[in-house]
């Protein structure tokens, strides 16, 4: 059981828990190669942020969620990894979807990344 980092304010709430959620949020907001001990931890999320708001950049915001997690699914935590980009409000791209873990949970996934 861990202790729950709310993507809000990214900090610890005070509540635990036992899904995968700190770990798709750690690795979407960590960025790739910024561990010491771990080269392979994060995501390149941060490479897009000041891109133009166009159809490949949010391909490659899908690309970059899949590949920050697809450790998980190598672990066999989870199972099913669905991830679309889309484009909500100017100068954003919100990254969704889920992940099933290996008990049948989703795993809400919800991140965004600013762009010119």
């Amino acid at each position: 059981m861990d202790a729950f980092i709310s993507p809000q304010t990214r900090d610890y709430d005070g509540t635990q828990v036992t899904s995968l959620e700190n770990a798709v949020y750690l690795r979407l907001t960590t960025p790739l190669g910024s561990l010491w001990h771990d080269k392979t931890f994060g995501s390149r999320l941060h490479l897009l942020s000041r891109e133009k708001d166009v159809a490949r950049v949010r391909q490659l915001g899908e690309a970059y969620v899949r590949e920050a997690l697809q450790p998980i699914l190598d672990d066999r935590r989870a199972l099913v990894l669905q991830v679309a980009a889309v484009r909500r409000d100017r100068g954003f791209i919100v990254v969704e979807g889920a992940l099933t873990d290996a008990n049948g949970n989703a795993v809400p996934l919800n991140t965004w990344v600013p762009v010119s």
